[in-house]
């Protein structure tokens, strides 16, 4: 029996018309975006291969202070690393506008490095694509803003004369030989039959005219999107990607999904556009972007390795080494982001630890040791217990802890210590340094000390 909430788009909802459709059934804005769903579910179809593509120095520098360019060319050497020799961190984009950015450009240029390549980002107007025709670059990123908040409201114009001057410039790029990746901004919140589709038809036919394979990244700008097959257009990430495909002829390997994180469903949106036929997804290092963050690109290899069963060259390890590089650049990395945080695969339950002396694979998820260059480890609190401590103690003080276990009475007088902390008052963890000193009075040889 369905749900009585449970609500199902009106086909007839949305039609083509002269004036502006902002989907207030989906998008009332005194309320959060509401769900709708179709009875038919989209056709699951996954590309033939996936990978990943950056933006840390485009959409990454809109939330930050702007990296240096000695930070941009480290950065982007970590990402060929991470990628590995296939490529599978394929791509990375750049800001032209000013001498630094096209330093950095060029430094990362001077790397020779097949992987990622360097692209460029240009707003969709002929005095941007000089920048590019300066640079001489092979592709770049056009914003092609597509639903109708942006064509009405911000550009105060119509659907005709913007899609019409954003092929003014995919004309200029495809005179030269140059890919043109067309970012049609806001697609979760845009008319696809009225002008998503057309715009795209569009682009496709003028690439098959130039010999030119254009590319379409179909970015969630507002992270409105929806990981559910059934669900419906405008927010469905598996019906937009299955209907770009199959309806606007966006080959798999020229589609690229681009997520934002506003409603916290980044990432199962970007592996639903894996899912459902885009062979490229679009992300940061650590998720740093605008608003909430864009899709992080270490959560992205992981959930490549896992849906396709191999690793395609990518070293995982290189992700510990980002992280720390941030650190020592001044960057704040939550101390529970997946991956990189510092407490990612820290436990500070008792429980938890006295499984992980027995197996760590009890609750570890997978080898973050081999994977990660990180061994599980343990903080110690009040909700530690002995169990806790001795795996404290087989990391950090491995001779005190052989050959016992959590029983041992010299184990129950650090417990004491540790309780007698949390008994005066103390609310936080208690530091390595502290611990140090616990174990030393409570393993100290009777009659010293």
């Amino acid at each position: 029996m369905t749900a009585p909430w449970l609500r199902f788009a009106d086909p007839a909802a949305h039609r083509s018309v002269e004036g502006p459709d902002y989907f207030r059934d989906a998008y009332p804005y005194s309320l959060p975006p509401i769900v709708q769903f179709e009875r038919e579910p989209a056709p699951l179809e996954p590309a033939a291969s996936i990978w990943v593509t950056d933006t840390t120095f485009r959409d990454g520098q809109q939330s930050r202070a702007p990296y240096s360019v000695e930070q941009i060319a480290r950065l982007f050497e970590l990402l060929h690393r991470l990628g590995g020799p296939e490529g599978m961190v394929r791509q990375s984009e750049f800001f032209l506008y000013t001498k630094k950015d096209r330093e950095a450009v060029e430094r990362c240029q001077e790397y020779g490095f097949a992987f990622p390549e360097v692209t460029g980002w240009i707003r969709a107007t002929l005095g941007d694509y000089q920048l590019v025709r300066a640079a001489g670059l092979k592709e770049t990123g056009i914003l092609t803003s597509i639903s109708d908040y942006h064509i009405f409201k911000k550009l105060n114009s119509t659907r005709e004369k913007v899609t019409a001057s954003y092929l003014e410039v995919v004309d200029a790029a495809l005179a030269d030989g140059v890919i043109p990746r067309c970012h049609i901004e806001d697609s979760t919140r845009a008319d696809f039959y009225g002008v998503v589709l057309p715009f795209v038809q569009a682009l496709m036919e003028r690439g098959r005219q130039a010999g030119v394979q254009i590319k379409v990244r179909y970015p969630d700008t507002m992270g409105v999107g929806v990981p559910d097959p059934h669900a419906a257009l405008p927010r469905g990430i598996p019906r937009l990607t299955y209907l770009l495909r199959h309806e606007g002829g966006v080959p798999s390997e020229a589609l690229e999904f681009h997520g934002q994180n506003d409603l916290n469903a980044i990432i199962p949106n970007g592996v639903a556009a894996w899912l459902y036929g885009a062979s490229s997804n679009n992300g940061t290092l650590l998720g740093i972007g605008e608003r909430s963050g864009n899709t992080p690109i270490e959560a992205l290899v992981f959930w490549l390795i896992g849906l396709t069963g191999e690793t395609h060259g990518i070293d995982t390890t290189v992700i510990s080494e980002i992280a720390d590089y941030y650190r020592s650049i001044g960057e704040i990395v939550d101390q529970r982001l997946p991956f990189v945080g510092d407490n990612f695969n820290v436990t500070r339950a008792g429980i938890h630890a006295d499984g992980m002396i027995k197996d760590e694979e009890i609750y570890n998820p997978f080898d973050t040791t081999r994977l990660l260059n990180r061994p599980p480890g343990v903080a110690i609190t009040d909700k530690s217990g002995a169990a806790g401590l001795l795996m404290w103690m087989q990391k950090h003080r491995p001779r005190e802890a052989a050959g016992i276990d959590k029983r041992d009475p010299r184990v129950a007088r650090v417990l004491e210590l540790v309780m007698r902390e949390y008994d005066d008052g103390r609310v936080i963890a208690i530091a390595d340094e502290e611990v140090h000193k616990m174990v030393n009075e409570a393993f100290a040889p009777v009659g010293v000390g």
